[in-house]
């Protein structure tokens, strides 16, 4: 295990936990972020966009101060700009189409017990799965 890091991804996992209580807690929302980017974008959505702003805000910053610190920790990906452009449009589709996304269903939607989320985590972990599986070995590209 070559890149086990039990402190940081504890540490990581808190922090997440602590992210998502606060939402609740101060706002009575469920985290979600293509729903909170979404509700940002969409046309004459002015309800509630002050937080999602700053939720946004956060989240990008995290990623700035981490490449800072340790830029060795972000790696490169071996995919064109198109192909990841096309992987964001289809994790997008893929949230749309599961009305919520990994951290909507995958970590608040399981620790609520939500069948839908249940179902929906099983869904994209597996599709995911088999994805990386027959782009690796499969597909000749």
């Amino acid at each position: 295990m070559e890149n086990f890091t039990p402190y940081t991804s504890t540490f990581g996992g808190i922090m997440i936990g602590l992210a998502i209580a606060g939402l609740y807690y101060f706002n009575g929302r469920i985290l979600g972020v293509s729903n909170i980017i979404y509700e940002l974008l969409k046309k004459g959505s002015s309800e509630h966009t002050l937080w999602r702003l700053v939720f946004i805000f956060g989240v990008l910053c995290g990623g700035f101060i981490l490449l800072a610190l340790k830029p060795d920790s972000i790696g490169t990906s071996p995919m064109s700009i198109g192909g990841l452009a096309l992987a964001g449009f289809l994790v997008g589709f893929g949230a749309s189409l599961g009305r919520g996304c990994t951290s909507g269903h995958g970590i608040c939607g399981l620790s609520r017990l939500s069948p839908r989320s249940i179902t929906a985590t099983f869904t994209f972990m597996g599709t995911g799965m088999l994805t990386v599986y027959l782009i690796r070995h499969v597909a000749v590209l």
